[in-house]
């Protein structure tokens, strides 16, 4: 997994760029308060690590997106597919 990052501070503009693997998908689950629902993608890298936090919306748009692009990559197993 590769990640850039671009932030404006006092200074300008910073680019920030690591990579790492995946380690942990949590899914953060809230039954008093449905709406505040996350899943979250824990990562590690050599020097650095992270966690990206995504809302169901969002995980869903980018399902979406990948799976209409799916066949273009080469290499990549396709463990299940949902019968919806």
């Amino acid at each position: 997994m590769r990640i850039r990052i671009r932030k404006q501070n006092k200074d300008g503009l910073v680019r920030l760029e690591t990579s790492g693997e995946v380690k942990e998908v949590l899914v953060n689950e809230d039954f008093l308060h449905p709406s505040d629902e996350s899943i979250s993608l824990c990562f590690r890298g050599q020097n650095s690590s992270g966690i990206v936090d995504l809302t169901p919306k969002e995980v869903e748009t980018l399902w979406e997106n990948v799976r209409s692009r799916i066949h273009l990559i080469k290499g990549i197993k396709q463990f299940y597919e949902s019968k919806k």
